[in-house]
């Protein structure tokens, strides 16, 4: 959660604070790095553009985001794809895409979407690794985090900042040191959409990402998988 928590606070930074917004333009877990305390930084973006001038790069395939298929351009929206993306591959201790998986297993997503139907598989998606050891409420609250992420809606999707809100509310909740709801406001940010979840108006901030009642600890329904995917080429390590 560290991890996440780290690395979505420096998306947010250069989306809503930075003096000049940018947008990183291939976001993907080897753009991470940690230091001796697990804190994460990002790096590797000497690429970026102004969060306002259309970007075009050549995303890694497995993080794209959809509308990157049809316009070759990265932008805000599209790294809160990608980070979902990553949040996704922390859960369950899997790649994007792992060729070395069996042909059904090989792409992150279509290997999730079947299995987040049924509340009883959840345990079968997490990181094999953890061996069940994790707080259960938390992990269905996140993966419900990574799945708004990547709503085939772009404008449909959270600010980083509205992500960071929900990450810092849960890792409190997790270890039991929860202060005051208030405690993570994400404060007024230069994005044209800011707040439009209205974080600071909510009694609680899990109440910002939930659905139904009967959907509260249940992970959203991931959308369908981005079409011709082979039009999306690699881009070097």
């Amino acid at each position: 959660m560290k991890i996440a928590i780290g690395a979505a606070n420096g998306l947010a930074f250069l989306h809503e604070e930075a003096s000049r917004p940018v947008i990183f333009p291939d976001f993907k877990p080897s753009k991470i790095l940690l230091d001796m305390d697990y804190n994460a930084k990002l790096w590797d973006f000497g690429l970026a553009r102004e969060i306002h001038a259309p970007t075009k790069v050549v995303a890694r395939k497995g993080y794209e985001a959809p509308e990157y298929q049809m316009t070759g351009h990265i932008t805000s929206e599209s790294n809160v794809y990608s980070f979902g993306i990553v949040l996704l591959e922390i859960l369950t201790g899997r790649r994007a895409l792992d060729e070395t998986m069996p042909a059904e297993e090989q792409n992150l997503i279509e290997w999730l979407r079947p299995h987040l139907r049924n509340k009883a598989n959840f345990h079968y998606l997490m990181d094999p690794r953890l061996e069940g050891q994790y707080p259960t409420k938390c992990a269905h609250r996140t993966m419900r985090i990574a799945t708004h992420c990547l709503r085939l809606d772009p404008k449909a999707r959270p600010l980083m900042s509205e992500v960071v809100h929900k990450l810092k509310y849960l890792h409190d909740e997790m270890i039991g040191d929860l202060g005051p709801k208030t405690s993570y406001g994400v404060g007024p940010s230069n994005h044209a959409s800011a707040n439009k979840y209205a974080l600071g108006r909510c009694s609680s901030p899990l109440r910002c990402f939930q659905g139904s009642p009967q959907q509260e600890y249940y992970p959203l329904p991931l959308p369908p998988a981005p079409p011709n995917p082979s039009l999306a080429s690699s881009s070097k390590s």
